[in-house]
């Protein structure tokens, strides 16, 4: 069963979560959500259990419990929904002229 953790400390890594989650059954996988540009933790992160009773276990014990002095969001994590990611509309590199480059002046 595959958690969301959420309202993590910026200094959480995944050794900590590892720590505090296999208290409730087997972790098969923990990843930390990190920016891409900066690799700063971004605050949240997913934890895979061995099944879904000690999924639930963890989410009984963990939601509100204190690390690093923040109180935890666990829940059970959702589907990735389709489409989103990048926004806007896409880059023009011509400069508004709407030719093809074959037929412009010079």
């Amino acid at each position: 069963m595959k958690l969301f953790v959420g309202n993590l400390s910026f200094a959480t890594v995944e050794d900590d979560l590892r720590d505090l989650f296999s208290q409730y059954g087997t972790v098969t996988d923990v990843f930390v959500a990190t920016d891409r540009v900066s690799g700063r933790s971004r605050g949240f992160a997913f934890v895979t259990m061995g099944n879904q009773a000690e999924g639930q276990a963890a989410i009984s014990a963990l939601e509100g419990h204190s690390l690093d002095n923040r109180p935890l969001t666990v829940n059970e994590a959702r589907p990735k929904e389709e489409g989103g990611g990048g926004g806007g509309r896409p880059r023009s590199f011509g400069g508004g002229n709407k030719r093809p480059f074959s037929e412009r002046r010079r």
